[in-house]
This record gives structure tokens, C-alpha cells and sequence, in this order.
């Protein structure tokens, strides 16, 4: 298992290897039992995410929204069809900066929407503003190399 890619588990924040090969066929958490990779939008909170962003392979996109936002509101549906359409490629995550301000700090977040793409302990890129899933899908298909 060798050329394993590292996957935080974003329900327990344990840290998974999985065969590349295995990365489309639903690998699950070895601690927990989640899904790693479930082509949805998962829920993150700060443990999750700073493990994840610091040890995964697999590109990681992050929408910083909250509930009172109406782009964000507006952009969710959109950012769900594009994770849907990068399933087994890429996972797709949000964070509730309403409920984890200090979140927004830490990333010199100034406005929400806002898009991250983190991959191999670095962030990759950043986007601002709410866009169509087509549009998220090339913005990540652009920074991250993934030719779905």
C-alpha cells in the first residue's frame, strides 16, 4: 500500500491511507466507519479540517459560508452538483464560520463565500464569490490538475 493516498476522515479526523485504485469504490474510515470518499458536501469543524488540510492527498475544497449569507445560501446547491460530479477525484467540505469564527482568522478570511482548495499540506488556491457547479468544476479541475 505503498502509493496509499493519506484521507483525514472527516466525520472522526482519524488519518487513512487508501490504494489509489480503491479511491472510487466508497473506502471507509479504519476507526470509525465513515465514508472517505462519498462524492457529497461534508460538515467540518476545526479539528477536522486543520487535520485534513494538513495530511490529505486527495484535494480538499472547502466552502467558508454561513446561514445568514445569501450567496452562500445561493451557492450551496451549486457546490453540492460539483462535488457530485468530482466524486472519487475530490472531496468537498464546508465550515460554518458563523459557528467557528476564530476559522475565518486563521485563514484571513475576509468575505463568504469563499472556496479553498487544500492538497498535500498546503493550500493550493482560493476563490471568492459564489459561482455555478459548472464553474467551481473548472476552477478545481484548473488548480488541482484532476481531468474528470
Amino acid at each position: 500500500m505503498a502509493n496509499g493516498k493519506k484521507l483525514t476522515c472527516l466525520d472522526c479526523a482519524s488519518v487513512n491511507r487508501v490504494p489509489e485504485d480503491r479511491l472510487g469504490a466508497g473506502p471507509k474510515c479504519g476507526v470509525c466507519g465513515g465514508k472517505l470518499m462519498t462524492g457529497k458536501v461534508a460538515e467540518l469543524d476545526p479539528k477536522a479540517l486543520a487535520k485534513a488540510k494538513a495530511n490529505d492527498q486527495v484535494p480538499l475544497v472547502v466552502d467558508f459560508w454561513a446561514p445568514w449569507c445569501g450567496p452562500c445560501r445561493m451557492m450551496a446547491p451549486e457546490f453540492s452538483k460539483a462535488a457530485a460530479k468530482l466524486s472519487g477525484e475530490v472531496r468537498f467540505a464546508k465550515i460554518n464560520t458563523e459557528d467557528f469564527p476564530k476559522v475565518s482568522t486563521q485563514h484571513g478570511i475576509r468575505g463568504i463565500p469563499l472556496m479553498i482548495v487544500f492538497q498535500n499540506g498546503r493550500e493550493v488556491a482560493r476563490q471568492a464569490g459564489a459561482m455555478p457547479a459548472a464553474q467551481i468544476e473548472g476552477f478545481v479541475r484548473s488548480k488541482t490538475g484532476v481531468n474528470v
